[in-house]
């Protein structure tokens, strides 16, 4: 409301230190939103006003309010979010300087371990995921992940959402393709980069497989276009390279990124599903670039950075 903010949880699950955060908020059961909805309409109804509600609001909220009391559109506080200033951008920048740091530290000792310190086919998925951790958390303003790590070897690359879990990861082979997909929160901005690597010889396939996923990040990080395009028009610049042999990748292809908030944060995206044309690109937003080959049973492929639309003179 005016006054008051009023989050609707589980509060079993509120730490301390969460609760302590969450000072002049007022915490209340989930199921209760039905009820306080339900009494806000009659006031709506006689003002003849109308409540915001998101495209992807549920329909019990809807239903709460009764439908002639929401108008669905999207958030105009969401676009605000989307749009970073320039203290957010530089933050961004200057935060994946420092990941970048931390990612060119890790791959220099993975390649050491495996290839002069006898870590091949003794280290883990795992193993190589908790150090890239600690050596980001040793970048200054980290404070942590910004999701569980993707660290996938052979087969287990081709599983795109792939989470290793300690006690059946697999070893890293310098036989194999390696990928890994992370990023970290610091109090300057959120990252998610992937890489991908052969430690050894990789087959003539790999490498045309992966000489054509690089080609489509190169097209659309190159990519100049009118204010307002959408990531829906922009999706097949990744793709192209792909779809000259027959093949494509079975995920979006970017994804908005929040300033030291979610790694995953909308309106804006690059990709097929319909409602990343809704949204056109816009300078200010920060997307992801990450296309990418998977080949069931054998090894995955993906190269992601993270982008800033900017202005250009043509």
């Amino acid at each position: 409301t005016n006054d008051t903010v009023t989050l609707y949880m589980n509060e079993a699950k509120l730490t301390d230190a969460v609760r302590k955060h969450l000072d002049g908020i007022l915490v209340q059961p989930y199921e209760s939103i039905f009820g306080e909805l339900s009494a806000m309409s009659v006031g709506l109804a006689e003002s003849e006003g109308r409540l915001l509600v998101g495209k992807t609001a549920s329909w019990a909220l809807v239903e709460a309010l009764g439908e002639s009391n929401v108008k669905v559109d999207s958030s105009p506080i969401v676009l605000l979010k989307a749009l970073k200033n320039a203290t957010e951008l530089a933050g961004m920048r200057k935060c994946h300087e420092r990941d970048g740091a931390a990612m060119a530290n890790y791959f220099g000792w993975l390649e050491n371990e495996l290839l002069h310190n006898g870590g091949n086919l003794k280290l883990s998925e795992c193993d190589v995921a908790d150090k890239l951790e600690t050596l980001r958390r040793e970048q200054d303003l980290c404070v942590g992940l910004s999701f569980s790590t993707i660290s996938s070897v052979g087969a287990n690359g081709a599983i795109i959402h792939y989470s290793p879990q300690r006690g059946s990861e697999s070893l890293l082979d310098t036989s194999k393709m390696y990928l890994c997909d992370s990023g970290g929160q610091y109090l300057d901005g959120t990252t998610d980069v992937t890489r991908t690597y052969h430690f050894g010889e990789p087959t003539r396939w790999e490498r045309e497989c992966f000489t054509r996923v690089l080609k489509g990040h190169i097209a659309l990080d190159m990519a100049v276009f009118p204010n307002g395009t959408s990531g829906f028009v922009l999706d097949p610049l990744a793709r192209l390279p792909l779809w000259e042999i027959g093949l494509d990748f079975r995920h979006g292809t970017g994804h908005g990124v929040g300033s030291f908030l979610n790694v995953h944060e909308g309106p804006q995206g690059v990709g097929v599903r319909k409602h990343y044309a809704d949204v056109g690109f816009r300078p200010g937003m920060t997307i992801t670039n990450e296309p990418g080959y998977y080949q069931d049973g054998d090894f995955g492929i993906r190269i992601e950075n993270t982008c800033v639309v900017v202005k250009t003179d043509t």
